[in-house]
């Protein structure tokens, strides 16, 4: 019962990121220890509803790691529907402080997955480096206006749902870059049924597609895969920098004028700009929160056996 509830707040933790534009649910997985589980599992589900068809339904459950992936779903559902409306209350009306806090989760997760490469060479440096550009270059993209179509939302959610998945680059973010982040949102305040499901569908599709490649690729080039991985990381940290000067707006489908184009600015010159407190010690407090708190999540997880040989 200990580890059930340990796995569903992992969950948890990784739907409350996955809310928040600009931070993974892929990090929470991987700094928790359950990300090498995860993908195992979610890899596993087509061969389980082949077993499913058979009849086989106790061994389609062993083989999709069924009890791991429900009790992980379960938190990440609740933390979604149950945060969606804080985390944008938090966003809107404390972002400096909101964002230091990821920023510092993010940082020193940086350093957890970079320590799991067992040897640095000249490839990955490289992957390194990619991955670093891919990132960056992802955070600085102006965002486009896909149409809220089922079509468009059934790809924005497979498209948004690899992402999720992957360290350092934020599903959310995606649909920020697609202009369907206000959309969904909505849907999960509303409860909008059409929508969620066309978006779901949409994730399901990407999510077992994409799971398989990316284990393949952790199995079969595990250091360079993380190399890049770290590299995701640390280029997305341009995303949740705290202080930044909105460069273009734009009026949104319910009239709010809401950002395009930003750049990242010193705590001074956003004094200077804005006229308002930068809030240093107070982003540097929360900066110094997230660190320690996934420090210690990395602590404990390494404390625990696996999820799979105690559920």
């Amino acid at each position: 019962m200990k580890s059930a509830l340990m796995l569903y707040l992992k969950g948890a933790a990784m739907g409350a990121a996955d809310v928040v534009p600009g931070v993974s649910g892929g990090t929470i997985a991987f700094i928790t220890g359950i990300y090498d589980e995860l993908l195992r599992s979610i890899g596993a589900i087509p061969g389980a509803v082949l077993l499913l068809l058979r009849g086989r339904i106790r061994d389609a459950w062993k083989a999709a790691n069924g009890t791991f992936l429900l009790i992980l779903l379960s938190g990440v559902l609740t933390s979604v529907f149950s945060l969606a409306k804080l985390i944008s209350y938090l966003l809107e009306g404390h972002p400096i402080p909101i964002w230091s806090f990821f920023f510092g989760l993010i940082l020193v997760s940086v350093h957890l997955v970079g320590k799991e490469i067992q040897r640095w060479d000249l490839s990955r440096i490289i992957g390194l480096i990619l991955g670093v550009a891919f990132a960056y270059l992802i955070t600085v993209a102006a965002p486009v206006q896909w149409s809220s179509s089922g079509m468009s939302l059934f790809f924005a959610g497979a498209i948004a749902i690899c992402a999720m998945i992957l360290p350092g680059i934020s599903g959310s973010f995606i649909l920020v870059l697609l202009g369907l982040y206000p959309v969904v949102l909505a849907a999960v305040k509303t409860l909008d049924i059409g929508t969620l499901m066309f978006f779901a569908t949409g994730c399901l599709v990407g999510l077992l597609s994409f799971a398989r490649v990316l284990g393949w690729m952790l199995g079969r080039w595990r250091d360079l895969t993380l190399a890049f991985l770290t590299g995701l990381m640390l280029g997305s940290l341009n995303k949740v920098w705290p202080w930044k000067e909105t460069l273009t707006w734009r009026t949104n489908s319910q009239g709010e004028r809401t950002p395009v184009l930003e750049q990242n600015i010193s705590p001074d010159s956003f004094a200077s700009l804005t006229g308002q407190d930068p809030q240093l010690m107070l982003a540097v407090l929360m900066a110094v929160a997230g660190i320690v708190l996934v420090l210690g999540l990395e602590w404990f997880a390494s404390r625990r056996q696996p999820m799979a040989q105690n559920v």
